[in-house]
């Protein structure tokens, strides 16, 4: 007993003085710059925070919406369920997405991204160079009359923007996501409605047939599958879905 009492009383006395000699040096854990330690914990912490909402911020400011709406109204028409998958149809809409964002995140790289990784800019002009590309795709397929809604509701709440000032994202953004959201309904409707036309047939003739408990879905599904493999579906839609976009 005495001698664990001893062992103890030992560690307590020399694990103090170890860690103390040994320290923490977060300068050499961060890479050397102007900037001070406090700074680039700042950054690393900021970093850490984009990363875990860059899937929601994909969402609002590229056009994965109306992909992601328009494939999942297609497979609802079809009177498919769960095939395509959930994951093949979000692989695919990412996939059609970063094609179609290929030019704005290139910008975003070579103007504000690698610059600043580089230490050739500062923060604040980071920001307005990786912006300002996304800025622009968003107001070249935002509707006017949304943008104009949002405007409004800011400057109500806000006060009048200056003539000279460009739009700000709290603006641009949620107008630009409900513009996303209408054209996703609206080129959804449009897929949506031979399937339906399918239906109405197939319905007519199984009620005139007099199958009453057969349901017309069962019918109908080959028929439309039939249909979109024979029109080369996949071909027009993402062929469609693409050239949507200036």
């Amino acid at each position: 007993m005495k001698r664990l009492a001893a062992l103890s009383l030992l560690m307590l006395l020399v694990l103090p003085a170890a860690a103390a000699a040994q320290g923490l040096n977060f300068e050499g854990l961060l890479p050397a710059g102007e900037q001070t330690v406090t700074g680039r914990m700042v950054q690393l912490i900021v970093l850490i925070t984009m990363l875990s909402v860059a899937p929601g911020l994909l969402m609002m400011v590229t056009c994965f919406t109306r992909f992601v709406i328009v494939l999942s109204l297609l497979r609802t028409g079809i009177g498919l369920q769960t095939t395509p998958a959930n994951m093949i149809l979000v692989s695919l809409a990412l996939f059609m997405t970063f094609y179609v964002m290929a030019p704005t995140f290139d910008r975003i790289w070579q103007n504000g991204l690698k610059p600043f990784a580089e230490n050739k800019i500062s923060e604040e002009e980071a920001y307005t160079q990786i912006t300002q590309p996304l800025r622009e795709f968003m107001q070249a397929n935002v509707r006017p009359k949304d943008l104009e809604l949002f405007e409004d509701l800011a400057q109500e709440r806000f006060g009048q923007r200056a003539p000279d000032a460009p739009v700000a994202l709290r603006v641009l953004i949620p107008a630009f996501m409900i513009s996303e959201l209408r054209r996703g309904f609206e080129m959804g409707f449009l897929v949506v409605l031979p399937f339906l036309v399918i239906d109405l047939i197939v319905a007519t003739l199984t009620m005139s047939m007099g199958m009453m408990m057969l349901p017309p879905t069962v019918m109908s599904l080959p028929f439309k599958v039939l249909f979109f493999v024979l029109i080369d579906g996949w071909n027009l839609l993402i062929g469609g879905l693409v050239r949507s976009f200036p």
